[in-house]
This record gives structure tokens, C-alpha cells and sequence, in this order.
């Protein structure tokens, strides 16, 4: 027998329609060719396996006893062939695998944990691993499936990534509903300067975010008391406080013991962003893990504020 390792799957194919026909016109008919394409394949056929395979007879073709031998194992390498060919399916409740998430502390108030809770009630047998989101190191962990999803700004770029932007956030100035300023219905540009406030340093130590910025472009300042680097103490620094913050809308809208105002001043906003590899892109089950934080997402890191 010759070299089989360049036999191709068409090769393959036309034998089983051979088989299962009998006829060379009916097998290139099956087969979409030309009955003179189907004789020129046959011969490869019989050249690579060093046996005529099929000989003439009156009404068509008959195997050889080596064809005949050929047929069983042939069929089942197509068959396996195909469902290696077939895209998983994918069943949300019978799914067994784990999640691994970046996000800032903001983002899984915002959105991983609604995710979480859908999640949980559609996939209930998928984990689910939240880490803390490290720019320097994300497009390596996404590259290596240390972390299957991040959410950024759409200021992170990397190669082989994709990206869906989740949702438009806006800011707005929070205090405690007892604030001596939360009578009011509006907060003027005067009193948000001379106000104590707390700010949000996605990084740490700093004293001057986006807000700072739209200030000086006015020659205005504020009064920053107080930096942290964690958006989800930021409530409760509120609420037992006679503090001010510039906070994401997500983050404190319908807080108990938290009012909202309206900033007296134009503070631009951010995108949140989905970013994953090309590895996962195609999967099933990550096609429909990032549809469902979507959904979740429309029904429903952070720069310094």
C-alpha cells in the first residue's frame, strides 16, 4: 500500500459515495462533479491504495474484498471527522466550567454582580473567579486564559483582543441624605468648590482626578480631603461624613441614606468596555456568557474623580 498520509477527506468521501452507489455517475452526482472528475478521483483512489477498489460490471461497480474492508472503518472516520467539524452545544444549564473576570471594584458593583445573579439562575453549575483588573498584566493573562473577560475604558488597547462597549456612565455629585447641603434641590459651582470632598484614585495617592481637570480649565479648584482607592467604600465615607463625592450614577443611585445631585459643572463621563481574546471568540459558551452580561448590562478602569 502507498504513503496514505496526503489521502484528503474528499478522497474519502467519494470511496463512501462509491460504496453506498455503486455507480460512478451517481456517486459524482452525489457528489456534485463531473462523471470524468469522478473516474480521474477514483484513480487516485486506487493509486493510493494499491487495489482497483471498485471493477466494472454490468449495472455499475462492485468493491473488492479490500474495498469491502475499507467501507466500515471509512464511514466512521467521515462520521468523526464531522462532528470534530460540528460547533460544541452549548446548554447554559447543564454548562460545568469556570469564569474568570478582571474588573475594578466599581465594575463588580456595576456589573458583575447583576451578571452574577442571572448567571446563577440560568448556568447555575458555572464558577465564577472575580480578580482584581491589572492593566500592565491583562493582555498577557488574557493571551495565556489566566482571565477569560476584562472590564476597561476603551482607552486599554491590545493585539487580538475584541471589545463591546457595555454602557455610557455618568457622574454625579453625592453626599448624605443629612448633609447640611441636601435640602437643596441643585448645587451651585460655588459651594461644590468650598464643599470637603472625597475622591476615588484608581491608582492610589492622588489628590486630583477627571473633575480636577474640568475645573482648572474654568481656573476653579475644590477642596480634596479625603483619597481612597476603593469606589465601594466610598457610601459608606459619605454617609458618615459631611463629605462630598463625585461619584459614578451606578454606584449611588437609590442608596439609602445617599442624594444626588445634578454636577454644576460639565464631568466627562466613561465608557465600560468587555474586552477578550481571539482564543474564546468563537467559543459557545463565551458567545453566550458575554450576550447575557449585555443583557444584564442594558436592562440594568474608573478614572480618578
Amino acid at each position: 500500500m502507498r504513503d496514505l498520509r496526503s489521502l484528503d477527506l474528499n478522497l474519502l468521501k467519494a470511496f463512501d459515495a462509491l460504496m453506498d452507489e455503486r455507480s460512478v455517475s451517481r456517486a459524482a452526482e452525489r457528489l456534485s462533479v463531473t462523471q470524468p472528475a469522478m473516474s480521474g478521483i477514483l484513480t487516485r483512489l486506487r493509486d493510493s491504495f494499491d487495489d482497483p477498489l471498485f471493477v466494472r460490471v454490468q449495472r455499475g461497480v462492485e468493491p473488492t474484498n479490500r474495498a469491502l474492508g475499507l467501507a466500515g472503518p471509512v464511514k466512521q472516520l467521515l462520521h468523526d471527522a464531522a462532528q470534530l467539524l460540528q460547533p460544541p452545544r452549548f446548554e447554559p444549564q447543564l454548562a460545568e466550567t469556570v469564569l474568570k473576570i478582571a474588573c475594578t471594584d466599581y465594575a463588580l458593583y456595576a456589573v458583575v454582580t447583576p451578571f452574577l445573579t442571572a448567571l446563577r439562575r440560568q448556568a447555575p453549575h458555572i464558577r465564577t473567579a472575580v480578580l482584581a483588573l491589572d492593566e500592565t498584566r491583562l493582555q498577557t493573562q488574557l493571551e495565556q486564559g489566566q482571565v477569560d473577560f476584562a472590564l476597561v475604558t476603551p482607552d486599554f488597547q491590545a493585539p487580538d483582543l475584541h471589545a463591546l462597549n457595555l454602557y455610557r456612565e455618568e457622574y454625579v455629585c453625592a453626599l448624605r441624605s443629612g448633609h447640611p447641603l441636601a435640602a437643596q434641590e441643585e448645587l451651585t459651582l460655588e459651594q461644590f468648590c468650598q464643599t470637603e470632598q472625597a475622591l476615588v484614585s484608581y491608582h492610589g495617592g492622588s489628590f486630583s482626578g477627571v473633575t480636577d481637570q474640568a475645573l482648572a480649565q474654568a481656573g476653579l479648584a475644590r477642596r480634596v480631603a479625603v483619597s481612597v482607592q476603593n469606589f465601594l467604600i466610598l457610601p459608606e465615607l459619605l454617609r458618615c461624613s459631611d463629605l462630598l463625592a463625585v461619584a459614578p450614577q451606578k454606584l449611588v443611585a437609590g442608596l439609602s441614606g445617599i442624594k444626588t445631585f445634578a454636577p454644576p459643572l460639565a464631568i466627562t463621563g466613561f465608557t465600560k468596555t468587555l474586552v477578550w481574546h481571539e482564543r474564546s471568540h468563537r467559543d459557545p459558551a463565551y458567545r453566550w456568557l458575554r450576550q447575557l452580561m449585555a443583557h444584564c448590562c442594558e436592562t440594568g478602569a474608573v478614572e480618578s474623580t
